[in-house]
């Protein structure tokens, strides 16, 4: 990587491939699709939520794995574009189930009424079913060898579902009735889960298309891990002070739902400094990673400033 990395330029011009592929997958999904008003309302739904902007950054953080270790240049990263499209719809069909009213109630999803407001609450939830399920679609529609593809689609699964995301919602949920009040390991657990397993998924599916060794998807689970961390402390630390304008959501709903997070423990200066620990961490766990490790920590320090 050269010296004079530029990381907003390189973050622009992935998520305009991002998003350009996003809406082509759409755009075929809909000429395919059984014809009726029903499904038309379906699809209107999941591209709405799907196409409304977004940092992009799980399926960001996947090219930037894959190119770092697999040496793959811009020019060839269109076989492997269905993989990070797969990644962003499951992201998307998290969110619009999460703001649903019976999960976070949210009606403010990146600037614009959430998916149940703007449809209802059941195409909402058929809209998060469809994006579900044609991830998978596109996951294996990436031009990889056969073997790292099943590696990876049976991680990402994991990681997405029980191993890692959902049951994270689940202790969430539970945890917001509980007898005992939440403490910091418990609140660790969630979101090492809820947020973390994610975006670690994301960035070990890179490795794993490229080809990784053991000792580099380690490294890289150990690097999104951290980088998970530090993401939902500066998440929960721009729910207090954050521009609502700017994140495109709602400030004040952790408070305003009695939710724990970070700034609720620790205070506001506490979870700063445990945000920057958790970035400092990230960065190191690139260390065996050699060169290859460069790319994500150029991006590591774009993304401590989450105004981007």
């Amino acid at each position: 990587m050269r010296q004079n990395f530029d990381a907003a330029a390189y973050v622009q011009a992935r998520q305009k491939l991002i998003n350009n592929a996003l809406a082509a997958e759409m755009e075929r999904a809909g000429r395919t699709a059984p014809p009726g008003a029903g499904v038309e309302r379906l699809l209107a739904a999941m591209e709405y939520s799907l196409l409304a902007g977004g940092k992009r950054l799980r399926p960001l953080l996947f090219l930037a794995a894959l190119e770092s270790i697999g040496q793959v240049e811009e020019n060839e990263l269109a076989a492997y574009l269905p993989f990070a499209c797969g990644i962003e719809m499951l992201h998307t069909y998290s969110l619009i189930h999460d703001d649903l009213p019976a999960m976070d109630n949210d009606a403010l999803r990146r600037g614009r009424p959430s998916c149940h407001k703007a449809f209802d609450e059941a195409t909402a939830i058929l809209a998060g079913d469809g994006l579900l399920t044609h991830c998978f679609c596109c996951l294996l529609a990436a031009g990889a060898p056969a073997e790292r593809l099943v590696q990876a689609g049976r991680y990402f699964a994991w990681q997405a579902g029980i191993g890692g995301m959902v049951s994270g919602q689940a202790l969430d949920i539970d945890a917001e009735t509980a007898a005992e009040p939440l403490n910091l390991a418990g609140l660790r657990k969630i979101h090492a889960s809820k947020t973390g397993a994610l975006l670690e998924s994301a960035i070990v599916c890179g490795g794993i298309l490229a080809g990784a060794d053991e000792a580099q998807k380690q490294a890289l689970k150990e690097f999104g891990r951290q980088f998970g961390l530090a993401f939902q402390i500066t998440d929960d630390i721009l729910d207090v002070v954050g521009d609502e304008a700017k994140l495109g959501k709602p400030v004040g709903s952790d408070a305003a739902n009695n939710k724990t997070t970070y700034v609720s423990l620790l205070g506001l200066a506490g979870a700063g400094q445990a945000a920057q620990a958790a970035m400092t961490a990230a960065r190191d766990a690139l260390e065996p990673l050699g060169e290859s490790g460069r790319l994500l920590g150029a991006l590591t320090d774009y993304y401590c400033r989450r105004d981007n």
